[in-house]
């Protein structure tokens, strides 16, 4: 995945823009100020992916204004996060949206091809992480990574997680979503090859603590390679997932 930098110094040094028009362009502000946000313009410049909006507590015409600027910047795609039901509607009045009402997660624009080094797999430990996992699946397809997905394999049959060893095996990257105890991360973390992005949800009982108790256990965890972001954190993981899938680029060509 090529920043839009490094792009834009490539069509420089093959003669495609001038190089007054790379300069117009690097000088162009970097937000746009609308009042109630600084819309970030240069973010997949400096990160390799654009803004992402973030739904909670902002209204539907807030959202939409935001897209608009994103859109009228050239932003082809646009992934919206914890966008509730309702405030995609209204969303949608103005710009179509692939809506997911199961991650509460809306996509302006196409997905884009698949990159980077292999698979991102996502893997739950039940039906109830679902919601969190197609979080962090949509966020990696958006920023443009090949994702499998394997729900409901968690540790109270252990032999559903071994079903997939290839799976498992040939990933560049996993994200282990559990709730309850959250051990699947150190199941999957002792199995893989890769690196494993653990995610604690707030799935459980009273002893549970909202999935304090799943986050504790993935700190703990003894596999070797697991990492854990915060509980029901689907897009951050999706985010870090795809970022280690793309550190090829890093390499250069």
């Amino acid at each position: 995945m090529e920043t839009d930098l490094k792009q834009l110094l490539e069509a420089v040094k093959d003669g495609s823009l001038p190089i007054e028009q790379a300069m117009l362009t690097l000088k162009e502000q970097p937000f746009e100020d609308i009042g109630y946000a600084k819309v970030d313009l240069h973010r997949k410049v400096r990160q390799g992916a654009a803004e992402v909006i973030y739904g909670a507590g902002k209204t539907p015409e807030q959202i939409v204004g935001i897209l608009s600027v994103m859109r009228d910047h050239g932003q082809d795609t646009v992934l919206v996060t914890r966008l509730s039901p309702e405030k995609a509607e209204r969303v949608m009045e103005s710009f179509p949206l692939d809506y997911h009402a199961d991650a509460q997660v809306g996509i302006a624009g196409p997905i884009p091809e698949p990159g980077g080094i292999g698979t991102v797999v996502v893997a739950t430990g039940g039906t109830s992480d679902i919601p969190v996992a197609e979080e962090a699946a949509l966020t990696a397809q958006v920023l443009g990574n090949r994702v499998t997905r394997l729900y409901d394999v968690g540790v109270a049959g252990l032999h559903r997680t071994l079903a997939h060893m290839d799976d498992i095996m040939s990933a560049s990257v996993i994200v282990a979503i559990a709730g309850m105890e959250g051990a699947l991360a150190s199941v999957i973390g002792g199995l893989a090859d890769c690196p494993v992005i653990a995610v604690p949800t707030s799935i459980g009982y009273g002893a549970s603590f909202h999935g304090l108790s799943a986050l504790l256990s993935m700190l703990n965890s003894c596999a070797s390679g697991v990492s854990v972001v915060n509980i029901d954190n689907g897009f951050g993981a999706g985010y870090l997932a795809s970022m280690i899938n793309h550190m090829d680029t890093k390499k250069g060509d």
